[in-house]
């Protein structure tokens, strides 16, 4: 996971709920549930909430972080909302009404789990554990963990270096090289972009 950082909320959900203030977001139509998926794309650089793969409006839809049947005093309240893909039973689709112990909305999101070049991921704490349950983004997720390995040796790759190499590094090089993939490209990064910095900053504390 990345750190998602929420702005306000769209002009269209504003407007929509001055003039329906018991509404849900049941109630809303498509404009402003459009205007949710546009703000939570660009909040996240097009990256899913959970997964980090790319997505689009196309391919993802606005989730609920407490589920609206849990909250459902919350579910115009774009703090509760973010935008996940729509992988079969995984991630927003895995999640249900059950609770998420670890949030995107955390900052501890980002150093809970740890990610391996291996595609495997394993959590640091009990609550990053049930995590990955929920959202089934561990090993019982083969295609998810092929897809995330593929994808990180990848990038890895197109920066010069392989896996074994990472520990020759120094700091210094190391730490351009998280630089580099910590820039979007016109507001979006590549798939799964903060997996390699998690699995980057694994070997600079490692000196």
């Amino acid at each position: 996971m990345r750190k998602i950082v929420k702005g306000n909320e769209p002009t269209e959900l504003s407007q929509w709920k001055r003039r329906h203030p018991n509404g849900q977001y049941q109630d809303l139509s498509h404009i402003e549930r459009q205007a949710i998926s546009a703000n939570c794309l660009k909040e996240q650089y097009y990256l899913c909430a959970y997964c980090c793969q790319r997505i689009n409006d196309k391919n993802s839809h606005n989730e609920h972080i407490e589920a609206q049947s849990v909250a459902p005093n919350q579910t115009l309240n774009l703090l509760n909302i973010v935008a996940s893909c729509n992988q079969y039973k995984q991630c927003g689709k895995a999640h249900g009404s059950k609770t998420i112990p670890l949030t995107p909305l955390m900052a501890e999101c980002e150093t809970e789990l740890k990610f391996y070049i291996s595609g495997e991921v394993k959590g640091i704490t009990t609550r990053a554990t049930d995590t990955i349950k929920i959202l089934n983004l561990g090993k019982g997720n083969k295609a998810l963990i092929n897809k995330r390995k593929q994808l990180v040796d990848a990038l890895i790759f197109m920066h010069g270096e392989y896996p074994e190499e990472l520990q020759l590094l120094d700091d210094d090089l190391l730490q351009i090289l998280m630089e580099e993939i910590n820039q979007p490209q016109d507001g979006q990064f590549p798939d799964f972009a903060p997996i390699l910095q998690n699995i980057l900053r694994q070997f600079l504390k490692t000196r």
